[in-house]
């Protein structure tokens, strides 16, 4: 149950053969996310277990999730983009039902992710569920 736009990230993936491309990708996915404004940069939106600074900001609107997100590690910012063209603009609902794990597999990322950034992906998709649980 993957979006249109995280279904154009596993796309690309495919034609992108090696480890050190997907890489590189998903650092570009970062670099084009229009960073989180310092206002929103605060104890609340800090995603804890990661071992880079993460923030996650929720709007939900309508029974839609929408997120916005930062860090100061690129990969990380690559990840949180990967993130948003996964869980924004579905409803809560789905967003409950969204096997985030799969999808990365699909992706290859489980396997070449550091232990550290493995817990911070966890981390940060926990989050989005229970912020999605609590709207």
């Amino acid at each position: 149950m993957a979006s249109a736009a995280f279904e154009e990230i596993a796309e690309d993936f495919e034609f992108l053969d090696e480890w050190e491309a997907r890489y590189g990708h998903v650092i570009d996915l970062g670099k084009a996310m229009p960073p989180l404004e310092d206002a929103f940069k605060v104890p609340s939106t800090k995603v804890d277990g990661c071992a880079s600074q993460v923030w996650l900001q929720p709007a939900i609107a309508g029974g839609i999730f929408h997120f916005r997100g930062d860090s100061d590690a690129m990969i990380v910012r690559g990840l949180i983009a990967v993130l948003v063209a996964l869980y924004d603009g579905l409803t809560l609902d789905e967003v409950a039902r969204v096997d985030a794990s799969a999808e990365f597999t699909r992706l290859g990322l489980n396997d070449h992710l550091s232990a550290q950034r493995s817990n911070g992906l966890r981390a940060m998709v926990e989050r989005i569920g229970k912020l999605a649980a609590e709207a």
